[in-house]
């Protein structure tokens, strides 16, 4: 076990275990650098964790648990309530990486919370709380950060992965000549269709929703960066409904695919959130964290959402009081604010290479 030396002293590290994390996922150490960081079962192995992994967890009262979204062993949670034992979900922030996360890139941005997962919309999470409690009237200086950090993100075109290429998004959409819609395509078996979304929606029943809302308009579908990459299987077939939308082929960037695009259609894609950032109107088919609070076309209401919130109040609490970030060269905790100056110098880099 490792230790740390204080004076003539050997005192061991407090365990943290961490369950339903690939091994890959060893960049959590950097996240944890005070604590002994233990790779529990990566899948839940009921039987194991019974078996080996309880009486670990129990040997020491300083222990603390994670587990990557509901990939832990069952009842874990409860198990670790039972025990007194602090528990979080963690999930990939809203400020990730220059590329995909399928391609194994350690997250400049992660999200740690303590009642469920913040896509779940069944029941509420640290950041739901947070948005429906938080007292932005008594925190401008709150709100006008939040007001600053999105207006560095929008002028420098910065998205969660930032893994698309830059082009002249006239050459791929045409002319505008009439209303253009947007349908941001997801991983179909992603958590957050299967916890966010009450209705059984495809990429393709949207797009038909879509054109079927708007039968005039341009309508584009971007189907996701990974199956376009070939790292995520698509459940429907993009060239059946080739004849109501133009497909894009490529992975065009966020902030390109959204220019001159009038609304945006999204089942829980934090891409719906990202045109909202940028004045543009947003329908949600399924529940996504920032639906609800009066700025999107909910098409699944959520009675626990019963405020209205501004479009910086809900980047304060998602981007600011919510995910947390780590600098990938130092290894030390960062705002926001340096975040989306590494973010940018990251992507530049890349560019250059």
């Amino acid at each position: 076990m490792p230790t740390l030396i204080r004076g003539s002293r050997t005192v061991s590290k407090p365990p943290l275990f961490l369950f339903g994390f690939s091994r890959w996922k060893s960049y959590m150490r950097d996240w944890f650098p005070e604590n002994e960081v233990i790779f529990g079962c990566v899948n839940a192995w009921p039987l194991e964790f019974d078996l080996y992994w309880k009486r670990r967890i129990l040997r020491d009262p300083r222990t603390k648990v994670l587990a990557w979204q509901y990939k832990g062993p069952p009842k874990l949670k409860e198990f670790c309530a039972r025990h007194g034992i602090s528990f979080h979900y963690v999930e990939d922030g809203f400020l990730r990486s220059v590329a995909l996360g399928a391609l194994r890139v350690p997250p400049l941005s992660l999200a740690f919370d303590a009642q469920d997962m913040y896509f779940n919309a069944e029941s509420p999470s640290d950041l739901e709380n947070i948005l429906r409690t938080y007292d932005f009237e008594n925190d401008q200086p709150l709100v006008r950060r939040a007001e600053a950090a999105r207006q560095q993100l929008l002028a420098r075109r910065l998205s969660k992965y930032n893994s698309g290429h830059s082009l002249d998004i006239a050459a791929v959409y045409g002319e505008k000549a009439r209303k253009r819609v947007l349908v941001i395509g997801q991983v179909e078996r992603d958590a957050s269709i299967a916890y966010g979304c009450a209705t059984k929606m495809t990429n393709n029943d949207l797009v038909r929703l879509a054109r079927q809302e708007n039968p005039d308009a341009q309508v584009i579908y971007k189907p996701h960066p990974e199956v376009l990459k070939g790292t995520a299987e698509a459940k429907s077939n993009p060239e059946l409904v080739r004849n109501i939308a133009l497909i894009l082929k490529q992975d065009i960037s966020l902030a390109d695919a959204l220019e001159t695009v009038d609304h945006v259609y999204t089942i829980t894609s934090l891409s719906g959130f990202e045109a909202l950032l940028r004045g543009i109107r947003v329908t949600t088919v399924g529940c996504p964290f920032y639906s609800g609070w009066g700025l999107t076309d909910d098409r699944q209401p959520n009675p626990r959402r019963n405020r209205k919130l501004s479009i910086d109040e809900i980047f304060a609490a998602a981007y600011i009081l919510y995910a947390k970030y780590l600098d990938p060269v130092t290894k030390t905790p960062i705002e926001i604010e340096q975040a989306l100056d590494v973010l940018a110098r990251m992507r530049a880099e890349q560019m250059v290479a």
